[in-house]
């Protein structure tokens, strides 16, 4: 009786879910850029000194439609900076090391965030999942240095523990180009695909 009964079951939700299913894979949600926002990011990362005036030039578009797009870009988060990027190791900062840290239960992030926003050799602090709570990178002048950062980081009450590994050798950097020009290549399939007929008609 209860397998008669959980065979229907199954059975009336494949009724309603083979439509769906034979319709293929569901459309990608709306995208929060589109290719004339992936062909500005791709002009200033590769070239941060063009400005807005000579992006617009470049691409053929107004210098009021690239401003807009910018604003709205960085209003969206997907530019959170017009920026340009600091090495740290030209600056006289060469090492680079990666800590693990183990923080105290029951106080929560925030009082080892505070803590770590204080040293300046700190340029990034990221909660993970796995043995340890937070992992951080960190920079020093030299392995001294660096020892004297470690023993910053670690001098408070809500860290219980830290595991460090040096990184000898940066093979590829911080990079976001590879990821734009992939996001490219598929807005500019959509908008192939999406484009009605009359308009790809030869002029």
């Amino acid at each position: 009786m209860f397998a008669g009964r959980h065979v229907g079951a199954v059975r009336a939700v494949l009724s309603v879910c083979r439509p769906m299913l034979d319709a293929g894979p569901m459309p990608h949600a709306p995208r929060s850029v589109d290719e004339l926002d992936c062909r500005i990011l791709l002009l200033i990362l590769r070239e941060p000194g063009i400005g807005v005036l000579g992006a617009s030039r470049r691409l053929g578009v107004a210098r009021g439609t690239v401003q807009a797009r910018l604003d709205r870009l960085q209003a969206a988060g997907v530019l959170p900076s017009m920026a340009p990027p600091v090495d740290p190791a030209s600056l006289g900062f060469p090492v680079t090391a990666f800590c693990t840290l183990e923080i105290r239960q029951g106080q929560g992030h925030e009082p080892v965030i505070e803590h770590l926003s204080a040293i300046p050799e700190v340029l990034e602090a990221n909660t993970i999942t796995g043995s340890g709570d937070l992992l951080i990178r960190i920079v020093g002048r030299d392995n001294a240095d660096l020892q004297r950062v470690l023993d910053r980081v670690i001098d408070d009450t809500h860290v219980t523990r830290a595991s460090t590994a040096i990184a000898l050798e940066t093979r590829i950097g911080h990079r976001t180009v590879p990821l734009v020009e992939r996001l490219l290549e598929e807005t500019s399939a959509h908008s192939t695909a999406t484009r009605r007929p009359e308009d790809q008609r030869p002029q």
